[in-house]
């Protein structure tokens, strides 16, 4: 089969290229610049120069594909209005239409429970929970409106399906896990409400397995939830793999609606004020990392066949090492 990646170079997309690859597939992955194309060249896979938004001037390049798995994106967690869009959903847009004028018959979007954080705990959720009428930032939202253009652009000549994999981990993160581990390292980390909450999570080996599996058997406008298995309390979880990194967890605490309360603050004033850089801590993080966000992947075990390649102590074990080595 041949695949067309794009976000080849990110951190899920780096595994997914090595992964497809490996599994005898002719892969090509979009690059937008000289570092992203040798990034892409040196996993073995071919490089297309070019930018998202403007995919379609490549589209001799996607003639003969048989599936493209969008995961680029801008998965920052905070952002003003419209920083997100000309990525998340110009940039989702774009790649659906050169791939419908090709006559790509598959695509798989990579998608996140993000799509239904509304500041509240998601407790079991599966994929007939609705999209809240509000999301908790720009990033849920962008990446919400994104995952209902690809749906609906399912057809005979196409068949779209979206992955969520929940809390992405594993050797090179360069999203969630390093944000944490240097407000630890710079004493601003504070667990909310003690962090004694559920979470699920997905390492990312799990979640290119997901992908393949939904390529091969995915059914056309619909989602599928990833993750590793049974949840785990948010705080074991982050404690252990921050000490794979040799770094140590503060105790600190403050209640969840402290924290919400500060994070809007925050993003608000960000956002009127128009401070460089990031606020400390945005709406955004807080809804995802500060309560119970837990999923429920049955249809994709049941409907793709998924099951889970890597589990939470193999892959802590593998994360110690690897830092271990560096």
């Amino acid at each position: 089969m041949r695949y067309f990646v794009t976000g080849g170079s990110g951190f899920i997309g780096r595994y997914l290229l090595l992964k497809l690859l490996a599994d005898g597939h002719v892969v090509s992955a979009l690059a937008r610049s000289d570092e992203s194309a040798r990034v892409v060249e040196a996993l073995g896979a071919t490089a297309v120069r070019a930018d998202l938004a403007d995919v379609g001037s490549v589209s001799d390049e996607l003639t003969g594909t048989g599936v493209v798995v969008h995961a680029a994106a801008d998965t920052r967690s905070w952002g003003r209005p419209g920083d997100f869009e000309r990525v998340n959903v110009d940039g989702t847009r774009a790649i659906l239409m050169a791939a419908k004028a090709a006559g790509v018959k598959r695509f798989v979007h990579v998608s996140t429970e993000a799509v239904l954080a509304d500041g509240n705990p998601l407790r079991h959720v599966d994929e007939t929970a609705p999209y809240p009428k509000k999301h908790a930032g720009e990033y849920a939202r962008t990446k919400a409106l994104a995952e209902q253009l690809v749906l609906a652009a399912n057809s005979r000549e196409m068949r779209t399906v979206a992955v969520r994999p929940r809390l992405v981990w594993g050797p090179g993160d360069t999203t969630v896990l390093p944000f944490i581990l240097d407000a630890a390292r710079q004493g601003r980390w504070a667990w909310v409400g003690g962090g004694t909450y559920l979470t699920s999570t997905c390492h990312v080996l799990n979640v290119c397995e997901g992908i393949e599996c939904a390529a091969e058997r995915g059914k056309g406008g619909q989602t599928y939830f990833l993750t590793d298995g049974a949840p785990l309390e948010f705080r074991e979880f982050i404690t252990r793999s921050a000490a794979a990194h040799g770094v140590e967890m503060p105790d600190r605490s403050i209640p969840y609606r402290v924290a919400r309360t500060a994070a809007v603050a925050m993003d608000r004033g960000w956002r009127v004020l128009r401070l460089k850089g990031e606020p400390p801590v945005s709406e955004a993080a807080v809804a995802l990392g500060g309560h119970e966000i837990t999923v429920d992947d049955r249809r994709a075990r049941e409907e793709l066949r998924y099951a889970p390649v890597i589990g939470i102590d193999e892959g802590l074990a593998d994360l110690a090492a690897e830092t271990a080595g560096t």
